[in-house]
């Protein structure tokens, strides 16, 4: 044994843009929910979304959705942190 604890994944939503989508992510889309499979990336900052369904959904960079994103250990601490502000 190394003294390690086995880091536990959680699932976590998030707000995604097109900036901050990943591939991975779930996405409900109508009523279903939607895994992105592939990202391309548009003219403009836009990305359209590949589902594992085959799907596309193209995002312009003011869509903001709801995501659920598998997160691991630390990445869960920081999800859910205040933000920092500057003085």
């Amino acid at each position: 044994m190394n003294g390690r604890a086995p880091r536990a994944a959680v699932a976590a939503p998030v707000e995604v843009t097109s900036a901050t989508v990943q591939r991975g992510d779930v996405i409900q889309v109508g009523g279903q929910h939607c895994r992105v499979a592939d990202l391309v990336r548009l003219p403009g900052g836009a990305k359209q979304l590949v589902f594992e369904s085959g799907e596309l959904l193209t995002m312009h960079t003011r869509t903001r959705l709801m995501a659920v994103r598998m997160l691991r250990g630390g990445d869960f601490v920081r999800a859910y942190a205040p933000p920092r502000h500057r003085r």
